[in-house]
Parts: C-alpha cells; sequence; structure tokens
C-alpha cells in the first residue's frame, strides 16, 4: 500500500473478510465485541449484516448507533468506525438471503430476522509491508529476535 489508505483499500478488505468483530456500546457505556458476517459491501465501504432483533446487541445498536467494525489477518488490522442504521427492506433481504443466515434464522419470515446498514465514517489501517507470508515472517523474527515488525499505520475519513 501507498501512504495513504483509500476508500478502495476498505472495500477490498472488509470483502474479503469472513467476518468482522462489531464493537458496541450497552446502555451501561460497556463495549461489546460480537463477530459477525457481513453480507454485502457496497463500494462506498458501507456493510449490510442480519441480526437477531432479540437480544443484547440489537438492544445496545437501539441504545447507540456508533459501532466500529474490526478485521484483522497475519499482520494487518483494519478498524473502520461506522454507524448502524436499521432497514426494513424485504426486497433487500431477499437479496442477501443465503445458506448461511439459515443456520441462524428459520425464514426470510422470522420476526427475529433484522437487516442493518453500517455507514462507514472512517477507517483506520496497520499492516507490515510484502503481504501475508512476509507479515508472518516479521512477526515470527520479532518475536525470536525481541525486534520490531516496522509496520506502520494509516487513517482516512470515509
Amino acid at each position: 500500500m501507498s501512504d495513504e489508505i483509500t476508500k478502495e483499500d476498505v472495500v477490498a478488505k472488509l470483502r474479503d473478510a469472513s467476518w468482522v468483530m462489531m464493537t458496541t456500546t450497552g446502555a451501561d457505556g460497556k463495549l461489546v465485541s460480537h463477530p459477525m458476517t457481513p453480507q454485502q459491501v457496497t463500494d462506498d465501504a458501507d456493510v449490510w449484516f442480519f441480526i437477531s432483533l432479540r437480544g443484547g446487541q440489537a438492544d445496545a445498536l437501539k441504545h447507540s448507533s456508533q459501532v466500529n467494525l474490526a478485521v484483522s489477518e497475519a499482520g494487518t488490522w483494519l478498524s473502520v468506525a461506522a454507524e448502524i442504521e436499521f432497514v426494513n427492506d424485504r426486497a433487500k433481504v431477499d437479496e442477501l438471503w443465503n445458506k448461511d443466515v439459515e443456520g441462524w434464522f428459520e425464514s426470510k419470515d422470522d420476526p427475529a430476522l433484522g437487516l442493518i446498514r453500517a455507514d462507514s465514517e472512517s477507517a483506520q489501517y496497520w499492516g507490515l509491508p510484502g503481504g501475508k507470508m512476509s507479515a508472518l515472517a516479521r512477526i515470527v523474527k520479532s518475536k525470536v529476535t525481541g525486534g520490531t515488525t516496522g509496520g506502520d499505520s494509516k487513517a482516512m475519513e470515509l
């Protein structure tokens, strides 16, 4: 990557993620993270998710719509600040529905099924140059030698 992270970089990292950690703030002010499966990532870096409307995570999002989405793999970490919007759109549910979702909900008509969109606002990226294998080698070397990995951090508004 160059000295700057681009929206395209953020979109690519989010699209490559099979899951992200979504951190919410509860009514008590405590932060809680949940693994979530992105159903779609738009070219604007907005992310669509299905969510259970029963339980703490949906309640937390109704209390505070500000979230953090975190993605990591060997040597790279992406943190995206976003605002959640609950969306009532049957056509979008039909578009995004897939076999994996069937394991969590009875059907598309399940009253617990919710649809949310995370509207990305800003992102921070930290990564090691050279890709995943180079990053793994740098991490192992730093542990053995006590040195540093040499990674850098980038941030942007979306």
